[in-house]
């Protein structure tokens, strides 16, 4: 190992300040004499150095136990067979002395491998959630679906017109007009929608971008409109108020297709231009052409989780899926479309929740746990410290880093500490791996054998590169966790066999799509458009929606079944500068955070040194104006306080953030990533009971701070 090799930043002294050198070998930390009976070296991240311990920038290559206190991040290496021994012995511990309902898992962005989730899948519409201990006996499943895309996926199309978000696709192609609102195509996984929309502008297809950051999609817009975070659902009655005085919207299917347009037109008087104006910071003259283009002009939309995060964050998305019929762009030519319906060639393991106790949070938000067949994690904390409604005692975490992605780390921290069961599976080592009784190294979708399906497509994946040290498959992980409980006979023991599974009724045989590098493409019929008046869009086949009242619900009858307000309506922010008056006076500044960066995806691949390199410390970024008036200067480090707490982070003055708004990079926390990154946990900012009273989703892009010059 060369001096050449060692690079500042990521190298020198070990970063918790023991005095130990540290250089870099590739993308692989070691201490400059690595310890003995470690080839792969030490690199302590906590001020512990010992022989038991691996703790590198590197995958996690074998299995490992806890040796020491929860939080000391002691662990010792062991053999796959005593790890499924430990782990089942913790989980029948639990479930002896608490029942089975005492034991849960949740599931992360890691955990989003497809065979996985079809093979443990609850049958619920959250896709995610995963159903290892339903023969067990316990309804505890949980999944980032608690904070994170449910709400546009899920609740609120599923409220408005009986379908989820997956049955819909913006009909680009055919559009005159394309509104992002919302959303960033460009950063997401994979960008595809990205490629579509400069596509459909080389066309001349008009692009509008609606959100307070300008982003790379709105940089390549014909428009952008920032707006005041967390006031989208009054911009969107703003521009049906419009619609309705000017009578432009689309009379034929408002009067034989929706339910509540009486109540609807009374409750948008409220909302002229001007009046949204002052809420939204978007000029009236602008909301007022907004609705003459979207009554005029063939428009899709693109809608994604930036508008979940508010406190009516799901009436929010159903105002806006309102303007969309109502301005005659529902399943119409260039508008936002129904998929045609069609078959699945690939079978699911459902398994259905025990009966008895119900989920934790199904008191709280009884519609995301009936839809979902699932919990709210956010509860979660509640039953594990307080025993409310009954305890959680035992925590499996697959793919997730709860600490970095939920409001209030220290409160899941003591959380870890109260659990008398937690294993984690992981690719890296996470804030929960140094609380584990159990880590299990767990491989890439690279290392497997599976598949992918599309809408309208299906491919076989063939593993690429064989498995890193002892790492294995998730679902296969899962399958030896569940033979070890007694019900290994319920999920397929080995990846051909969960292959057999899943296509044994496929139209096709299994060799031909693994003869097929390219897939298989799906038969369905033509396109169809107004699928809601020939029966396409419901069971029995009748025309109209998947509905109670068989039409567009503006007026709900699903969330006025569980007690919810059955309209649109549009709630301020409760932490806001027109809701928080006297907060405001010393948190003058919006915060909004969340928004994905092209060097990482949440807080993962921040512990990737060729990642770093494309942003290698946490921004936030501030206009110039707010800048100049704290004389913060691009490149200062300054910090960020809300009520809750006071984090640092380094400025970006840009004209990119409309003013008096913030956006914290978040993903920040991560016990791999560098000191900067890990010291800027956005989540100490946010608040955990600050939430959507329908989802359960927090608020984190609409709450009020203050930014200074550290």
């Amino acid at each position: 190992m060369t001096e050449e090799k060692t690079k500042k930043g990521l190298c020198g002294i070990c970063p918790a300040g023991c005095g130990i050198d540290i250089v870099m070998d590739g993308e692989r930390l070691h201490t400059i004499k690595p310890m003995k009976g470690h080839p792969l070296g030490i690199v302590c991240l906590r001020g512990v150095h010992s022989e038991e311990i691996v703790y590198s920038r590197d995958r996690m290559q074998f299995p490992m136990k806890r040796i020491g206190d929860r939080g000391k991040g002691k662990l010792e290496r062991i053999s796959w067979e005593e790890a499924f021994e430990i782990s089942a012995r913790l989980i029948k511990q639990v479930t002896e002395q608490y029942g089975p309902e005492a034991m849960a898992i949740y599931s992360g962005r890691g955990g989003f491998e497809q065979s996985l989730c079809d093979m443990f899948t609850t049958g619920g519409y959250d896709r995610i959630c995963l159903n290892l201990f339903f023969p067990l006996g316990s309804p505890n499943t949980f999944s980032c679906s608690s904070l994170c895309n449910n709400s546009h996926r899920v609740m609120a199309p599923v409220a408005t017109f009986g379908a989820t978000f997956d049955r819909l696709f913006p009909d680009f192609e055919k559009s005159d007009q394309i509104v992002v609102w919302g959303a960033n195509p460009a950063t997401d996984s994979p960008p595809i929608n990205m490629k579509k929309i400069l596509e459909a502008k080389e066309r001349g297809v008009k692009v509008v971008v609606i959100d307070p950051l300008k982003t790379y999609t709105a940089e390549k817009a014909d428009e952008w409109i920032g707006i005041r975070p967390g006031t989208d659902g009054a911009l969107a009655l703003g521009i049906a108020h419009v619609m309705m005085e000017e009578g432009s919207y689309d009379i034929a299917f408002a009067d034989d297709w929706t339910h509540g347009l009486g109540d609807f037109r009374e409750y948008v008087k409220n909302f002229s231009p001007k009046a949204v104006e002052k809420i939204t910071w978007v000029k009236a003259e602008r909301i007022e052409r907004l609705a003459k283009d979207l009554s005029q002009l063939r428009t899709s939309p693109l809608i994604h989780t930036g508008l979940e995060y508010t406190n009516s964050g799901i009436q929010n998305i159903r105002a806006i899926l309102t303007l969309w019929a109502l301005s005659g762009n529902l399943d119409r030519t260039g508008g936002l479309v129904f998929r045609m319906p069609g078959s699945s060639p690939i079978r699911r393991n459902k398994i259905d929740p025990p009966k008895g106790r119900p989920a934790i949070g199904s008191d709280r938000y009884p519609l995301y746990c009936d839809l979902n067949k699932s919990g709210q994690f956010l509860e979660v904390p509640r039953s594990i410290l307080k025993g409310n409604p009954y305890p959680i005692k035992g925590l499996i975490v697959l793919g997730g880093s709860i600490v970095t992605a939920f409001p209030n780390p220290e409160l899941w921290k003591s959380c870890y500490e109260a659990l008398d069961c937690l294993v984690v599976i992981d690719r890296f080592l996470t804030n929960e791996s140094f609380y584990a009784d159990v880590v299990l190294p767990a491989t890439s979708m690279f290392e497997i054998t599976s598949y992918k399906l599309y809408p309208g497509h299906v491919s076989f994946r063939e593993r690429a590169i064989p498995p890193i040290g002892e790492a294995r498959n998730d679902y296969l992980i899962l399958a030896e966790l569940a033979k070890a409980l007694g019900y290994g006979d319920r999920y397929p023991q080995s990846e051909e066999a969960m292959l057999e599974f899943v296509f044994g009724g496929a139209p096709f045989p299994l060799g031909r799509l693994k003869s097929k590098p390219e897939g298989i493409s799906l038969s369905s019929p033509p396109i169809v458009y107004e699928k809601y008046k020939n029966g396409l869009l419901r069971r029995d086949r009748n025309p109209g929606f998947e509905t109670p009242s068989g039409k567009f619900e503006i007026s709900s009858e699903l969330l006025k079944r569980y007690g919810y307000d059955p309209l649109p309506i549009y709630q301020e922010p409760s932490e806001g500068l027109i809701g928080s008056p006297e907060l405001a006076k010393d948190f003058p500044l919006v915060l909004t955070t969340g928004t994905r960066i092209q060097s990482a995806f949440r807080s993962q691949h921040l512990n990737i040194p060729g990642l770093l390199k494309l942003q290698d410390k946490p921004n936030i970024l501030i206009h110039p104006e707010d800048a100049e008036r704290r004389k913060i200067r691009n490149g200062d480090r300054v910090w960020v306080k809300t009520k809750r707490g006071r984090v640092s982070f380094y400025a970006k003055v840009t004209g990119r953030i409309i003013k008096g708004v913030i956006e914290a990079n978040m993903g920040g926390g991560g016990p791999l990533q560098p000191d900067e990154w890990r010291e800027a946990n956005v989540n100490e900012l946010t608040d955990l009971e600050n939430r959507d009273p329908i989802s359960g989703f927090p608020v984190i892009k609409a709450l009020l701070c203050e930014v200074g010059k550290s």
